[in-house]
């Protein structure tokens, strides 16, 4: 199996270079490559790389992630979020190949409190959301063999996220004043990239090839938090490993979101039912908690 995989470096890039490794061939470029085109800005360079190494499987990690940003840049983010997955499906379909992308809770308005469903009705409320769900469109009516997850409040133990920010203030100030009216799963890179790693390995068995799973799915952790609820487990977790902290988890602070004024508007409610996902492959989404402390014993 050849498999194309675009956003190397991010967070979750990073992982799937580990997760799919042992399925088979794995093509990586990165954006300055000179040998393939890994720039989702190019986009005749994207299309022209997939006819080159005609892969089995494309994955798409890569994406316009700055929420606030791309308000100021909508254009870039259209970019990157709908029209290079556009030509990545028309690409993966005149190859015959499978496209995995990645797309996100923010193509709901987040009202209610109920985890969504797939079928549910889409509403984004900011440029990142509108172009992430075209993206979703422009895959499912160009590609017959996709996998879109969609996924929400994505970290890492490489790089920066809420938890060590959390734990950096938490050792500098008395008290943290921390949102309390979001609500979602904290979903590790390495849930994703092991989930996506699975679920290729299904639909592309040799004997019986499963395209019949083809479609969208929702990929998070089990179980939910908010921000404020996130940070109170961090900080425990962190005392409880010896970590001395300034701000203890009594003294995290809930706040609501209009304390926080950004120029894209966040849903409240971005809860994920990963029932069809589960029941698809075979899968159980651990709970978020599991991997947070997985995630904070490799970085305390």
């Amino acid at each position: 199996m050849k498999i194309l995989l675009l956003g190397k470096n991010g967070q979750v890039g990073w992982e799937l270079q580990r997760s799919l490794a042992p399925l088979g061939e794995l093509i990586a470029p990165g954006r300055d490559s000179t040998e393939h085109c890994g720039d989702l800005v190019n986009l005749a360079g994207l299309a022209q790389t997939v006819q080159t190494l005609r892969p089995d499987v494309i994955v798409n990690a890569a994406a316009h992630t700055a929420v606030d940003k791309a308000e100021s840049e909508p254009e870039l983010a259209r970019t990157l979020n709908a029209l290079a997955p556009e030509v990545l499906a028309q690409a993966a379909q005149s190859v015959g190949a499978w496209l995995l992308h990645y797309s996100t809770d923010y193509v709901f308005d987040g009202d209610g409190s109920t985890p969504w469903r797939e079928g549910d009705a889409t509403a984004p409320l900011s440029v990142y959301g509108r172009t992430k769900l075209e993206g979703e469109q422009l895959i499912r009516s160009n590609c017959s063999k996709h996998l879109i997850f969609r996924t929400s409040w994505v970290y890492a133990a490489r790089g920066g996220n809420f938890a060590k920010t959390m734990l950096r203030l938490a050792k500098e100030r008395e008290s943290l004043s921390v949102i309390d009216d979001q609500f979602g799963a904290p979903t590790g890179a390495e849930l994703l990239a092991d989930v996506s790693a699975h679920a290729l390995r299904e639909v592309m068995h040799r004997e019986h090839p499963r395209a019949d799973r083809a479609g969208l799915y929702h990929l998070s952790a089990s179980g939910s938090t908010s921000w404020h609820g996130y940070a109170q487990f961090v900080l425990q977790a962190a005392m409880d490993a010896g970590v001395e902290l300034k701000a203890k988890p009594h003294n995290v602070l809930p706040v609501p979101t209009s304390s926080y004024p950004t120029p894209a508007r966040r849903p409240l409610n971005s809860r994920l039912d990963g029932a069809l996902l589960q029941s698809a492959f075979g899968l159980t989404l651990p709970p978020w908690q599991q991997g947070v402390l997985r995630m904070l014993s490799e970085t305390l």
